[in-house]
């Protein structure tokens, strides 16, 4: 039997191989300096993060680590007044300091990959003798004698390429990293020397473990000792120790995620756990013992991947998920949004947020309540945001669908869509605010020094749109049709108006304004549509059609209670980086919107409506003064209840995701469909009110309660084409109220509505009454009482035209000269009554009246 040929190229190959890493061998031994030597003058920190500045070529930033966020919390589980709600990573690894690592682990992987690792300079030069035999052997490059230090350097490569953005560049970049090449081992042993000439064997060894990958998207022993032992690094045995160390080398097929996988760990472990008896690490017994006990789901104790919003605390993923992808915005990250978005990915950085969990878990157990997330029948919905006044810091997000942005949804409970936000943050459309938009149109109507007992027309009808001007668009030409959702009709103040959310009384104050400007309040109150564009300034947008989001009002309504400061909101209060560094947080950025006279108006007027109807029921009758407005949609599409207080600003929607399933008509938890916002924003707005106490609300501007309207006319005597003109020449609108009943000659003015003297707005409508001339004086048919019988009396009464006469009787007493004539009439003498108004003689007589 013939010996195997090798080939030609082979033997050529092999022959390099040997004679390259033989020269290399030679240079190594000149350019390696004793380990002891090499550190000389260097302090060893033994801590996160120390390689920043590597020579000869390699530059080791810090490693892709955990993000943890934090929310305010007072309970239980609380440090500091913090609570742990998500971890975020692009890599599940957090670094830990060389005596933060159990001994175990330490002596593991130095008896398993690299038992010279405190001998050598970086490089082993036995083992890459043996190494460079071996290739010679295999005719190719199979073995690199790598060691930690190698292994080390090569974990870094391989980490840089798993953060590059495309898929092309992360493969060219693995490969660069891992490839079996001659070049790659000169690069590495290279590095390798100048690592160990600049770092201690602690520090090199704990860089080594805060890199390793350990399977199933797990980096860095302390990530490991988590994910598989549900233990801290520190606290891992010797047997636990030797599985995570045996996984290293083949992360794939020996990781503890998957059972299949226990057979090669465990074959794995035990070699390690001879090595570590071998070179004197431990004893015949600890080895015995670690031997016996099986890699199974009895020795394993998997802690399930905690990573993202999904699996963040059950009361604050909504919240998360605004956070994650507000990231580009967080300047404490980056200059660019590049940088932020880089940095974000690496990790490490603690974000300590606005979020207050002592008012988000009651308002999201109310969201879950009063509003279900496993109702079949229809999309129903339901979103709540907090903002706090004076600063933007949102303090309360919640929301009734489950958050679930995996691959498989999590059913028709979940959703990967923050009805709190806009599109660009959570994929949301945004929902018609309903009547809670009127407040723009109150505060442009103060803005423009007209007031809130100014009286206007309120009945539901039909007016032009060229009645609406607009300075942006121009008016429209299409008839604006409206109704009032209780059938009010006639004239009432802007304040009742206000309170009562009669749609008359705001296309009524809508036709003096313009369009354009009640649209820029709204802007500049933070209100924004979910699609971010431009607010819409249609007639019809007064009363609530812009599909915008809760956050947004609520920041409107924090801004009211802050004497018009809106403040954008802002959800980081502190961050800190890996290395511990505070970064600060977001600043607030505030701007006066409104003055402070318009926002105290405004809140006052708002405060009674607090006192009608369903919206008492939002209200947490705890003592702190509070204002709020109800809104809802045609068909009760959409519910909405906007509040706030000098502390902050809320605003509910519960309405249909999609659909147009009237919400009235609903019942849950024992209460009707009109109540369940009003339900979820008490307990939102009582649970705010004991972190967050608000004070008295300012007074009204005295200026704006009549504001600088026109007092009615007094119109008496005049007929009515004089009444009508005198009104519309003072701005108002004429309407005629017909005849009534008067004394006055026919045709003249009675009374008109508002009365002379009232204090009413430019175009509030003035109805005017005219005289029938129906009214006579009654005559004295009664004279002194002896002179005239009812005969008399009769006549006298039919001479002025009243036909309609009675008698009664009066007893009196025998031989009165009273007796047959008439003591008294009724309507008296003097009486203004209609002809036909039927008159009573009182007749004196001396006898008993039948």
């Amino acid at each position: 039997m013939s010996a195997q040929k090798t080939p030609r190229r082979g033997i050529v190959s092999a022959i390099a191989g040997l004679i390259g890493f033989s020269v290399l061998s030679g240079v190594l031994v000149t350019a390696m300096v004793a380990p002891a030597l090499a550190v000389t003058g260097i302090t060893a920190t033994s801590t996160i993060g120390i390689f920043d500045g590597l020579p000869d070529y390699l530059e080791i930033d810090q490693q892709p680590e955990r993000n943890a966020i934090y929310a305010q919390y007072t309970g239980g589980g609380n440090v500091d007044g913090y609570l742990q709600i998500a971890t975020i990573y692009d890599q599940n690894r957090q670094e830990v300091a060389y005596d933060e690592i159990s001994p175990y682990v330490v002596d593991a992987v130095v008896a398993g990959e690299d038992r010279r690792f405190f001998d050598h300079g970086g490089v082993d030069l036995t083992s890459l003798m043996r190494a460079a035999v071996g290739n010679f052997v295999s005719s190719g490059i199979e073995s690199g004698a790598s060691t930690l230090t190698m292994q080390l350097v090569k974990n870094t490569y391989i980490s840089e390429a798993e953060s590059l953005e495309s898929e092309d560049e992360r493969s060219a970049a693995y490969l660069a990293a891992t490839s079996q090449s001659f070049d790659r081992k000169l690069k590495e042993m290279k590095l390798a020397i100048g690592l160990e000439k600049r770092y201690t064997k602690k520090e090199i060894l704990t860089a080594y473990l805060n890199i390793a990958n350990f399977g199933n998207a797990t980096y860095g022993i302390q990530a490991a000792a988590q994910r598989y032992y549900s233990v801290d690094a520190k606290d891992l045995n010797l047997e636990q120790s030797a599985s995570l160390i045996a996984i290293v080398q083949e992360p794939s097929v020996r990781n503890l995620a998957d059972a299949e996988n226990y057979a090669a760990n465990q074959e794995r472990r035990d070699v390690i756990l001879f090595a570590m008896l071998d070179v004197g690490s431990i004893d015949r017994e600890q080895y015995d013992e670690a031997l016996a006990i099986q890699v199974d789901d009895e020795s394993v104790d998997r802690s399930a991947p905690n990573n993202g919003c999904t699996s963040a605390y059950q009361y604050a993923k909504w919240f998360c998920d605004y956070v994650v992808k507000s990231v580009p915005d967080f300047e404490f990250l980056g200059d660019t949004v590049e940088e932020r978005n880089e940095n974000w990915k690496k990790g490490g950085y603690s974000l300590y947020t606005t979020l207050d969990l002592d008012a988000q878990i009651p308002a999201q157990q109310a969201t879950w309540k009063y509003a279900p997330n496993d109702e079949t029948a229809f999309q129903l919905g339901s979103a709540t945001s907090t903002v706090e006044s004076g600063t933007g810091r949102v303090l309360v997000m919640a929301e009734n669908k489950l958050f679930n942005d995996t691959a498989d949804g999590g059913g028709a409970e979940s959703t990967a869509v923050n009805y709190n936000t806009s599109y660009d943050y959570g994929g949301s459309s945004g929902f018609q605010p309903g009547s809670t938009y009127k407040v723009f149109t109150l505060i442009e109507w103060l803005i423009q020094g007209n007031g809130i007992y100014d009286r206007l027309e309120g009945t539901a009808r039909t007016m032009q749109g060229s009645q609406f001007y607009n300075s942006c668009y121009g008016s429209s030409s299409e008839p604006v049709n409206f109704k009032n959702n209780a059938g009010e009709s006639g004239i009432y103040t802007v304040a009742e108006g206000t309170a009562e959310s009669i749609n008359g009384i705001f296309f009524s104050m809508a036709s003096q304004l313009d369009q354009c400007n009640i649209m820029n309040v709204a802007t500049d109150l933070g209100v924004e549509r979910a699609d971010g564009e431009e607010l819409e300034s249609y007639p019809s947008s007064i009363i609530g059609t812009n599909d915008v989001t809760p956050l947004s009002m609520a920041s409107a309504y924090a801004a009211i209670g802050a004497e018009g400061l809106w403040c954008e909101p802002i959800i980081i209060d502190k961050a800190v980086d890996a290395s511990n560094k505070d970064l600060g947080g977001q600043e607030s950025n505030c701007r006066q919107a409104i003055s402070a006279s318009v926002a105290a108006t405004t809140a006052f007027v708002l405060t009674e409506v607090l006192n009608r109807g369903n919206a008492a029921y939002s209200d947490p009758n705890d003592g702190i003064p509070i204002f709020g407005k109800t809104g809802t949609t045609d068909g009760a599409v959409h519910t909405w209840m906007a509040s706030g207080t000098t502390r902050y600003g809320t605003a509910t929607w519960v309405g249909n995701i999609s659909g147009f399933q009237n919400i009235s008509q609903l019942y849950y938890e024992g209460v009707d469909g009109y109540k369940l916002r009003h339900y979820i924003t008490k307990a939102t707005d009582t649970a705010l009110n004991i972190r967050y106490p608000g004070s008295a609300l300012p007074e009204p501007d005295s200026s704006l309660l009549t504001g600088s309207g026109t007092e009615v006319p007094d119109l008496s005597l005049q007929t009515l084409e004089q009444a009508k003109s005198v009104l519309e020449s003072l701005g108002f609108e004429f309407n005629d109220g017909g005849e009534v009943d008067s004394e006055l000659p026919e045709g003249q003015v009675v009374k008109t509505n508002p009365v002379a003297g009232t204090q009413s707005a430019a175009g509030a409508t003035v109805t005017v009454y005219t005289s029938k001339g129906n009214k006579v004086e009654i005559p004295d048919a009664v004279g002194d009482g002896k002179s005239n019988d009812f005969g008399t009396a009769q006549g006298i009464l039919s001479s002025s035209g009243f036909s309609n006469v009675n008698q009664s009787c009066e007893e009196v007493d025998p031989g009165d000269p009273s007796v047959g004539m008439v003591t008294a009439s009724s309507p008296s003498a003097g009486s203004l009554e209609k002809t036909s108004t039927t008159v009573t003689l009182t007749v004196a007589q001396d006898s008993p009246c039948p």
